[in-house]
């Protein structure tokens, strides 16, 4: 990773992109530095993941309520507040919202499995 000067983050300037779930919607409002991605994401309502991921996160609940499945079965639900944090291949797991949820998500190098 590279060092990253002092700055702030007017999100309201950042584009929304959309992305398809099994059902519902994601948005996306996505800054990138080298080996660093901070994002935005809400997910509507009945929002399903369309795939089992495998990459490590660092998840923020700001709003709203979702379940996090793990592929093995488990369910982890996390609410407005709550965080969890996982390693790059050290699970695959996918998410679901039932009401809708907006997370603040940060992912990168230094979650490597290594």
């Amino acid at each position: 990773m590279s060092n990253i000067p002092f700055q702030t983050i007017d999100w309201t300037s950042i584009e929304k992109v959309e992305y398809k779930g099994e059902t519902g919607t994601a948005f996306w409002q996505t800054i990138e530095f080298a080996g660093l991605r901070i994002r935005l994401v809400e997910y509507s309502k009945g929002y399903l993941a369309d795939h089992w991921c495998q990459k490590g996160h660092i998840v923020h609940c700001l709003e709203g309520a979702f379940i996090t499945e793990l592929k093995k079965g488990e369910k982890i639900n996390l609410l407005k507040g709550e965080t969890y944090v996982v390693s790059d291949e050290l699970s695959s797991h996918r998410s679901f919202s039932e009401n809708g949820v907006k997370l603040l998500i940060i992912d990168g190098e230094f979650l490597k499995n290594t």
